[in-house]
């Protein structure tokens, strides 16, 4: 299904992944004394010498911030599958991850596996994932749909507080190497960057700087434009296809069939897609039954949405209004 690009012509500038570690050293000053002449009155104590001041720690992970560097979840799941440990990704430059596009960036160790969920957020489905990653006491990265956002800002926002990171996947899900927007840069610009836009809106607040292609598709014209703007491409080690699945059966045994040759791996599915949400209880339960651990991935820091592209987001007539109250508190019977 998925077209292999030639990346091996692009030259992306990549940055770098941080785990939470901690090292000190403390420095000792030498002194020395001068013998005192034994004619001479005894000399008053000689004021200690000033401390060295200790080296700075090295920078410690980034501040919770919901939706890129989320802080702990509460677990009362003594058997969950949990999160084995987490790293922090900078993204200067554009890295790019997911052994199906990019051979880099290699951070997973084996048995090791990071769960990614594209083309939410949406009704029913985005709900049971995120409660069966609840249940689970584990954690993954989504990737809206810039229009799915803005029509359910409501469910993005408990992605967020669920603490799960979120990225975007474009404003509408264009292949961009098709149409238009193989023809036109700043078409293809438009859909990126007016995708992160409609995320930043429906969160309230700006989310990771992690983006990816739709279909994964990646034009190396837009490859070079993340770089750029700092802002890291997921590509996938093994795609579930769980939107060609016809039962959730067949999602897990995908899943593990490319997982157990692989032994550890970035898996790509669906929250948009019901099978998904079906299966995943049970292929959570498999990953911990079978001694895999999930990473959890941070972002450094929030992306930078480009001011025109908001105000363009806010011109449409078609963007509704931020309110969680149901229809029932915000219109009133007055007469029957």
């Amino acid at each position: 299904m998925r077209k292999f690009i030639g990346l091996l012509a692009i030259g992306v500038v990549t940055g770098g992944i941080a785990l939470a570690g901690d090292a000190s050293a403390q420095l000792f000053p030498r002194t020395s004394t001068a013998p005192t002449p034994t004619a001479a009155p005894a000399a008053a104590p000689a004021a200690p010498a000033a401390a060295t001041p200790a080296p700075a720690p090295p920078p410690g992970p980034t501040a919770a911030i919901p939706g890129v560097s989320p802080a702990k979840q509460p677990c009362n799941n003594a058997d969950a599958l949990g999160i084995g440990r987490s790293v922090e990704i900078d993204t200067t430059g554009g890295p790019g991850f997911g052994f199906e596009h990019f051979k880099q960036m290699d951070f997973l160790r084996d048995k090791e596996v990071v769960l990614t969920f594209d083309d939410g957020p949406w009704p029913e489905n985005t709900p049971n994932v995120l409660q069966a990653l609840a249940n689970e006491c584990t954690t993954g990265i989504f990737f809206p749909i810039g229009k799915h956002a803005t029509w359910h800002p409501e469910i993005l926002k408990q992605v967020a507080a669920a603490g799960h990171v979120i990225g975007s996947h474009t404003w509408s899900h264009q292949d961009l190497n098709r149409g238009k927007y193989a023809k036109d840069q700043n078409a293809a610009k438009e859909e990126i960057e007016e995708g992160i836009s409609a995320v930043k809106w429906a969160l309230g607040a700006a989310p990771a700087p992690f983006f990816r292609f739709p279909a994964l598709q990646h034009p190396p014209a837009m490859v070079t434009y993340l770089g750029e703007r700092n802002i890291g491409i997921w590509s996938c080690d093994l795609d579930s296809f769980d939107f060609k699945a016809s039962k959730p059966e067949v999602i897990i045994n995908t899943v593990f069939t490319k997982l157990n040759k692989l032994g550890k791996g970035i898996i790509l599915m669906h929250d948009f897609q019901k099978h998904t949400a079906e299966a995943l209880p049970a292929l959570l339960r498999r990953l911990k039954t079978e001694g895999y651990k999930v990473v959890q991935v941070k972002a450094k820091e929030p992306v930078k949405s480009l001011p025109q592209y908001d105000e363009m987001l806010m011109k449409q007539a078609a963007l509704p209004t931020v309110t969680t109250r149901p229809v029932s508190a915000v219109v009133g019977a007055v007469t029957e």
